[in-house]
């Protein structure tokens, strides 16, 4: 049987391209190697897979054959926490997944639905006419309130407002090229004195710490069952004998939501911004199905084909995950005629996936209606991933996407402060854009009905 191709470049230079022009590096490999290639590079050594039936198999194969090991994602510990559902393994995870689930699913959503369009009508609140601004940052203020009313419980407050700035300080602090770095080697988030990231970085930790601790403490304290928040529903929670999450568990938890819930969202609701007003005819076609929506419930809006369609295609194009959680090899297996021996590593490349000419045609075109003539299945289109490792979020992503995208169209003008396009940049673990967008805002627009009254 033949070897697996394997990238030639020496691991260093690969272990830099993966960290900071990931893209290109998946694609030139791609492009000299195929479906499947080996990586190696320090702290790497994956072989990446982005044809959808050997994706089908290695992520529906999970038990005897492959596993999902939570150790694999041991570079996000510091990040969120070691009891973190990401880090679990086995039945450990299984047993997490059933007790953070319900949240995220069936009629919990829709008590989210006209929350998040409050918060988005309250952020329009503080702009003015002809004011510039970048959309992810828009998109991130929008994200980090809905992460604080859903998720935390919190309302506006001195310990809301608190909780928020820092928050958005730490997840700063994982991004761009120290950021990376920081992620990638763990070794330099370590405490070598006042004049080191680390240090700063464990500072900042601690008093977000006691922050979300005091919330859990007093929501221990005072139970309310009419309270709706994420964080009162997981410590409601039970598993079968009995058992809830304890004050650690539900930390780790909480910021894996902020994080895998409010940085990937705002990526893409940014992104979205961004298309529909570089590509006119897209916002023209939108903005018509959003205006026959008008006056709609939330969940109404979630339902619209068009701006299903135009969400999909930008998680397509620039999907914020681009990799799926690692699968380890624990018998041997074959996969696109190639023998995989136990302790190989195994990557989905959801970028490369979503970019195959076979399943989308000029795949970096935007174009949403290929999402009205399609219909994708799982392995073919999988912003979330899939298997054992989907998000648990994923739904809860999409009414939020949907609903923030149809409310800022639906309600204002908003306009590019330059036709220059926007390039993607690598954030943390996550694909972000370079620069933020630059938008600017131009006012209310009219309700439809008024037109002409």
């Amino acid at each position: 049987m033949a070897a697996i191709p394997t990238a030639t470049a020496p691991g260093l230079v690969q272990f830099y391209n993966w960290i900071f022009h990931p893209l290109d590096y998946m694609e030139t490999q791609y492009r000299r190697w195929g479906d499947i290639f080996k990586a190696r590079g320090t702290l790497m050594d994956w072989i990446f897979l982005s044809h959808p039936d050997a994706l089908k198999y290695v992520l529906t194969h999970d038990g005897q054959e492959l596993s999902a090991p939570g150790e694999v994602n041991q570079i996000l510990s510091s990040l969120l926490g070691h009891t973190s559902l990401i880090l679990l393994s086995g039945a450990q995870h299984r047993q997490r997944r059933q007790l953070v689930m319900p949240p995220f699913h069936g009629e919990r959503l829709k008590v989210y639905g006209e929350l998040i369009r409050t918060i988005t009508h309250e952020v329009l609140a503080d702009l003015t006419p002809g004011q510039p601004f970048k959309a992810r940052e828009l998109t991130q203020t929008i994200s980090m309130q809905i992460i604080l009313q859903a998720v935390f419980g919190l309302r506006q407050g001195e310990r809301c407002q608190r909780l928020g700035q820092l928050l958005a300080q730490r997840l700063d602090m994982s991004s761009g090229r120290l950021g990376a770095a920081l992620v990638f080697l763990p070794r330099l988030s370590q405490d070598y004195g006042p004049w080191s990231p680390g240090h700063r970085l464990q500072a900042l930790v601690k008093e977000i710490d006691d922050l979300i601790f005091s919330e859990i403490q007093a929501c221990r304290s005072n139970p309310d069952p009419n309270r709706s928040d994420i964080l009162s529903l997981l410590l409601a929670a039970r598993d079968g004998e009995g058992q809830g999450l304890t004050d650690q568990e539900l930390r780790d938890e909480l910021m894996t939501l902020l994080v895998a819930g409010h940085e990937t969202t705002a990526t893409a609701m940014a992104w979205s911004l961004y298309w529909v007003h570089h590509q006119p005819e897209v916002g023209a076609r939108l903005r018509q199905e959003l205006e026959a929506a008008t006056g709609a419930d939330p969940i109404a809006l979630t339902k619209l084909p068009y701006l299903n369609a135009v969400c999909n295609e930008t998680l397509r194009i620039y999907p914020v995950a681009m990799l799926t959680f690692p699968r380890r090899v624990e018998k041997p297996i074959t996969v696109q005629g190639y023998d995989l021996s136990p302790g190989e590593v195994v990557v989905g490349a959801i970028y490369l996936l979503h970019h195959r000419p076979d399943l989308y045609p000029n795949p970096d075109q935007f174009r949403p209606e290929r999402f009205l003539e399609r219909q994708y299945g799982p392995f073919e289109f999988m912003p979330f991933g899939s298997g054992a490792r989907r998000c648990v979020g994923s739904a809860l992503a999409m009414y939020e996407m949907t609903i923030v995208l149809a409310t800022l169209l639906q309600e204002c003008e908003l306009d590019l402060a330059s036709d220059r396009p926007v390039r993607p940049q690598r954030r943390g673990v996550t694909l972000s854009m370079k620069g933020g967008v630059d938008m600017v805002y131009r006012g209310k627009r009219p309700i439809p009905e008024l037109v002409g009254a």
